[in-house]
């Protein structure tokens, strides 16, 4: 009876998969309700602190060697695009991948996300940044301002302050409509979301740095002790974020999206049982000698046991 109660709850996408894909989603993700059960929060925090580390650690870690002449511009503003890439494929399931507090600050706007979770992922994502630069700081000293983000030579913090309240419109733009349709768990978003950063580096950072986050400006001013212009790098992605939901509005209209919230909560995309249903699957399609039974045409059209 157990077993076909399993059955029953079992999700529709789920049947089409085999024995050992099952098997890693279960071994990855455990129990959707572990997700949801607030006690689990250190998960989503673990994953927002251990994402903005490595963000920071490449976006700082390149200016400063791009400052020393050691890589070129170019391999510097794309270097954080193809980070976030991965770190979007490898953790977004947790925590969303934030990784930054405007976009936290967007889906809490949009309804996508707890805003009772909103002050622990910034302020997880302010150490991540903090810790990544005293990393740098510990390996290069206090060179180059730890890869600060400040206006260009020529320009002024106006001029700046437009380019990063314009280019965190179209970064947020690009999350928030990638997670409307459940990909910020997957390969296209990591793609969009990555490829974004690197093409707005490729053309803004010799004017503004192309932060579009405060975290990432956060750490190296912290630490390096430089807080000159910072305050362009908190109100130009602020006030880009809060465009860039009003974008969403009018594009998608009101949020409450069950979808969106699965992706900016880190929750799957793809329903599957509770832990324990998961696992009798699995072991009930590995007993077959490994292989999932390939379902008869019979099969699709029986009636559920009452």
């Amino acid at each position: 009876m157990s077993t076909e109660r399993a059955r029953k709850e079992e999700s529709p996408v789920l049947g089409l998969l085999g024995p050992r894909p099952r098997q890693l989603l279960a071994l990855e993700f455990g129990s959707k309700a572990e997700f949801d059960d607030p006690t689990h929060e250190w998960r989503r925090l673990f994953a927002e602190l251990l994402g903005t580390f490595f963000l920071v650690l490449v976006a700082a870690g390149g200016a400063i060697l791009h400052a020393e002449g050691r890589i070129s511009l170019a391999a510097a503003v794309v270097a954080p695009g193809l980070m976030v890439t991965a770190i979007i494929l490898f953790m977004g399931a947790v925590s969303g991948a934030h990784l930054n507090p405007v976009v936290s600050l967007a889906f809490a706007l949009r309804r996508d996300f707890p805003a009772r979770r909103l002050l622990g992922y910034v302020l997880i994502q302010l150490v991540g940044a903090t810790l990544a630069c005293l990393f740098l700081d510990a390996v290069f000293g206090n060179v180059h301002h730890l890869g600060a983000t400040l206006p260009g030579s020529g320009f002024a913090d106006w001029q700046a302050l437009l380019i990063e309240v314009v280019l965190t419109v179209g970064l947020v733009s690009v999350i928030l409509g990638t997670a409307s349709a459940a990909q910020n768990v997957g390969a296209i978003a990591a793609v969009g979301v990555g490829g974004y950063i690197a093409l707005a580096g490729l053309w803004s950072a010799p004017v503004s740095g192309a932060s579009m986050n405060p975290a990432r400006s956060f750490g190296p001013a912290l630490v390096s002790g430089h807080f000159q212009s910072y305050w362009v790098y908190v109100v130009g992605p602020l006030a880009g974020s809060m465009l860039a939901v009003g974008c969403a509005f009018v594009l998608r209209g009101a949020a409450l999206d069950p979808v969106s919230y699965e992706a900016a909560s880190g929750k799957l995309g793809l329903h599957l049982p509770h832990g324990e249903k998961l696992r009798e699957a699995i072991d009930r399609e590995t007993s077959h000698g490994g292989r999932a039974a390939d379902p008869s045409p019979g099969d699709a059209g029986e009636a559920p046991p009452s």
